[in-house]
């Protein structure tokens, strides 16, 4: 029997369009399975024994029954697919395979220092996914700010400002990306910060990337920024201390006023009252004043993944926080009407990039 056109060019047509719209319908199942991967501390299992694990062994390490072996080789062949581990030979005589590790599943491992298993865990926690069951209803307010206050009746920032355990994961997320950060800005980009004799973190957190930075320039001293219940209990050294503070109301003075993933957090005028306190505190131009920034520059040029990837945050600002990821042409924009003269992208991070702007 044929099947019915309804101004499809082809039969094949139609079934690309079905495997296109399924393969989307189901992307959900990536993360979570890696949730579970991480929740079973699978990567760190297979490191702590040192070479490709079979699955009885891993069965074993993981303290299963052994009714859920073949359940355990599915989630595993799932996560080879998405290039999380491999099949490795172990013996040639009986061909037996191992898992091992992938450089991605090496950012997944607790001890590992640039490790992302933190911001993963943070991202896939229910508070931050519920409120995608949301979006269509929240379209379809008029007041709401965005799908997280439709669906828990607050902000974000207010709701991790009354939730220790929100507080606690997406701090321990965003520290974990920080570190990242700070180990290929202070690498890379070293002639950013040199010369530098103060600096405010802006939404600094916990103060991951100020450390970094203090620690590769001596000379520097760094304020850390950040809402009280943020910086509640961080201890400062003699180059860095901690300030409680709301960076629309006023930002300390100092050579250079840093901020990763700040700005996409906040809707342009929200954006603008930042960049204007900003340029407020890095003013005097003897100092040689300027603002970085660490964020995304969207760019449809890119390869189609990391684009996606671009796209995917994009949506991600708008349930959470009511912001967005900007393309060069509207940073600009939001540049030239917060008054500044210049700014310099240079796209060091892959996905995100570091910018200085100058006053």
């Amino acid at each position: 029997m044929a099947l019915p056109n309804n101004g499809i060019q082809s039969t094949q047509t139609l079934l690309d369009a079905q495997s296109h719209v399924w393969n989307h319908l189901f992307n959900f199942i990536s993360s979570m399975s890696l949730k579970c991967v991480l929740q079973l501390g699978i990567p760190d299992i297979i490191r702590k024994h040192g070479k490709p694990m079979t699955l009885s062994e891993l069965i074993h390490s993981l303290h299963l029954n052994e009714a859920k072996s073949g359940s355990l080789e599915r989630l595993m062949r799932n996560m080879i697919n998405s290039k999380f581990f491999i099949n490795v030979k172990i013996s040639e005589i009986d061909e037996i395979e191992g898992y091992w590790l992938t450089s991605a599943s090496h950012l997944l491992l607790r001890d590992e220092p640039l490790s992302v298993r933190p911001f993963a865990l943070a991202m896939l926690d229910p508070i931050l996914t519920d409120p995608w069951h949301h979006v269509s209803e929240w379209f379809k307010t008029d007041d709401d700010l965005n799908p997280f206050v439709t669906t828990h009746g607050r902000t974000f920032w207010e709701h991790a400002g009354q939730e220790p355990r929100l507080n606690r994961f997406f701090n321990e997320g965003m520290a974990s990306d920080a570190m990242l950060v700070a180990n290929v800005i202070t690498e890379e980009c070293r002639n950013v910060f040199e010369g530098l004799k103060s600096m405010v973190d802006v939404g600094g957190g916990t103060g991951t990337v100020a450390k970094a930075v203090v620690d590769t320039f001596p000379g520097l001293n760094c304020v850390v920024l950040d809402l009280p219940h943020v910086v509640a209990g961080c201890e400062g050294t003699e180059n860095l201390t901690f300030v409680a503070g709301d960076m629309f109301e006023y930002i300390p003075p100092a050579d250079a006023v840093f901020m990763k993933w700040i700005l996409h957090d906040w809707p342009d005028e929200k954006c603008l009252k930042i960049l204007e306190k900003s340029k407020q505190a890095v003013s005097d131009k003897e100092r040689g004043g300027k603002v970085i920034i660490v964020d995304m520059v969207v760019d449809f040029q890119k390869k189609h993944e990391a684009i996606e990837t671009q796209l995917f945050f994009d949506m991600l600002m708008m349930n959470l926080t009511s912001g967005r990821e900007r393309t060069e042409k509207e940073w600009a924009e939001l540049f030239s009407v917060a008054g500044f003269t210049s700014y310099k992208i240079t796209p060091v991070l892959e996905l995100r990039s570091l910018i200085e702007l100058f006053p």
